[in-house]
């Protein structure tokens, strides 16, 4: 069982970088998956072709929510991700063929998303050894990270956007990384479609980091995500589809 994680600034493409690397590990065989949303944008189950409300399933915000405050229930003397755990498997968890698919939801009351970290931290400890891949789709602000809900993580994919904002985030995830204590084996940078070719040679010599590669402009798959349609399926010759291909291979996987 192998943990990957994705980030990166907003617009840079990560979502669709997560999407499109399921597709890849889906067409090898490479399975059973499960995919974590972390990003509160909850744009990755269009992405994959789920819609969790018409799945009868429910965010982790939206179970504690029920759980902590429409039931009245109470977090004194309990852990609340020992009370909410069940509830995730049962409620949260969409089952499918060749993945499963859990998101962390939109926040469910006025503070930071600690509680569902520490939900989706408990029961993803339980969770990921049935599964080849363990594939999380994390929030630019690296908040999620921060409070270690993956703490051992094979590689880390950060998605570079077209200005010079993305080194600063390189260098914040290489600091949260070694505040929090999380151990990985890689951290790869790769350049999102708008990435400019001219910037791959100073991405390479960003110490600690190796850059795999740029994700091909793709006029399909930008349509299909502006549409909500599932990126899953598509055909691998396509520019998308087969950057992600070579990116991932690069990587070792």
């Amino acid at each position: 069982m192998r943990v990957l994680v994705s980030m990166g600034r907003g617009g840079t493409g990560k979502t669709c970088f997560i999407a499109m690397m399921a597709d890849y590990f889906i067409r090898k065989g490479e399975t059973p998956l499960l995919i974590v949303d972390m990003d509160p944008d909850q744009s990755l189950g269009e992405m994959i072709g789920i819609d969790l409300e018409k799945e009868g399933k429910k965010t982790i915000a939206e179970l504690i929510e029920e759980t902590f405050i429409q039931k009245g229930g109470t977090t004194i003397g309990i852990a609340p991700s020992e009370r909410i755990e069940e509830r995730i498997w049962r409620d949260g968890m969409y089952e499918g063929t060749n993945f499963d698919f859990i998101s962390i939801g939109t926040k469910w009351v006025e503070g930071c998303y600690c509680m569902p970290d520490a939900a989706l931290k408990n029961a993803l400890s339980h969770l990921i050894r049935q599964y080849r891949y363990v594939i999380v789709d994390a929030p630019g602000g690296l908040e999620h990270l921060n409070r270690r809900v993956t703490a051992k993580v094979d590689a880390i994919f950060d998605i570079l956007g077209p200005s010079s904002k993305s080194f600063a985030h390189i260098d914040r995830a290489i600091r949260v990384t070694k505040e929090s204590g999380i151990i990985y084996n890689h951290l790869f940078t790769v350049g999102g479609y708008l990435f400019a070719d001219e910037m791959a040679d100073r991405i390479r010599d960003v110490a600690g980091t190796r850059f795999l590669g740029t994700i091909a402009a793709d006029p399909l798959v930008a349509s299909s995500a502006l549409a909500g349609s599932s990126l899953l399926g598509m055909d691998p010759y396509l520019p998308g589809p087969a950057s992600v291909t070579a990116i991932m291979e690069e990587a070792g996987f």
